[in-house]
């Protein structure tokens, strides 16, 4: 139980940095935190719920289940352990499953348009039930996994924001897990033993591009931990003159500062090179004249 109250404590300061960065939560709010009934998504109630009890200003909760018609969904499983928890809940059911395996092509990728549908019927119950912000349970590996997919596949750089409004204006969806490691999650949430409800519609679909960028961070962490911490940082540290975009480098004028053409892939090689540069004149101060 030590280890608990250690991971507890770890993503508590995650979570409530994420809070304080991005003002993702105001005095009076009523949040509805979609509870899918996986790792990331229960253990967020539990750590909202916590802030809650402590936070300086007031806001309401209100945990939301929707169950998408899935062959053996233990809706009553969840239930239960959300009426321990002691958080106002809803418990929602929208046969999604039959309209996924209707639109999506056998062997496609069904996560897009699950999502598409679940996210759609979330909204419209935040609406109607007065909520004014809907939290999700995405995590630091999300958002890392996310960058790269986008960056991969769509040749776009970016992520899942911490903060976003939707297109209609109606709904806010904050990410308060953004800081927070998917290993903490994933420690805390056995520790915990919460009740985890796998995905098998789409959990069974072993090429999902995301699993494969998963397991090349995975390779990647393996040889230096920080990667992933890494990535993270250079989402909020964008320079943005050392991109590509002409839309953007038209508002913001011509690039400036180092150069970054040379991997320095640690502090050893970051020396040599600043080293190598100062035999040849190419200094920082030169880069940017």
């Amino acid at each position: 139980m030590q280890d608990a109250v250690k991971l507890e404590r770890r993503l508590l300061r995650a979570t409530a940095e994420a809070i304080r960065d991005f003002d993702l939560i105001s005095d009076g709010d009523r949040i509805l935190v979609a509870v899918s009934g996986g790792k990331d998504s229960i253990t967020l109630l539990h750590l909202l719920e916590q802030m809650r009890r402590r936070a300086p200003v007031t806001f309401e909760l209100v945990a939301v289940n929707l169950d998408q018609g899935q062959p053996g969904f233990p809706a009553d499983v969840l239930e239960a352990h959300l009426r321990s928890t002691g958080v106002p809940y809803r418990m929602l059911k929208k046969d999604t499953y039959s309209v996924v395996k209707r639109l999506v092509p056998e062997g496609k990728t069904t996560c897009p348009v699950c999502s598409r549908l679940r996210r759609g019927i979330l909204y419209n119950a935040a609406v109607e039930m007065g909520c004014t912000k809907i939290a999700l349970g995405h995590h630091r590996d999300d958002l890392v996994e996310t960058l790269l997919l986008s960056a991969l596949y769509s040749g776009a750089l970016k992520s899942m924001p911490p903060k976003l409004r939707s297109d209609d204006g109606r709904n806010v969806v904050i990410r308060p897990l953004c800081y927070a490691a998917e290993e903490d999650i994933a420690a805390f949430a056995e520790a915990m033993r919460f009740p985890i409800v796998p995905c098998d519609l789409c959990g069974s679909q072993p090429n999902l591009r995301r699993k494969r960028v998963k397991r090349l961070l995975a390779e990647l962490s393996a040889e230096n931990r920080a990667v992933k911490g890494n990535l993270l940082h250079a989402l909020g540290k964008v320079v943005p003159t050392h991109l590509l975009d002409r839309n953007l480098l038209a508002r913001l004028g011509t690039a400036h500062g180092a150069d970054p053409w040379i991997e320095e892939e640690d502090e050893a090689t970051a020396e040599a090179c600043a080293e190598a540069g100062a035999l040849v004149g190419l200094t920082r101060k030169a880069e940017g004249s």
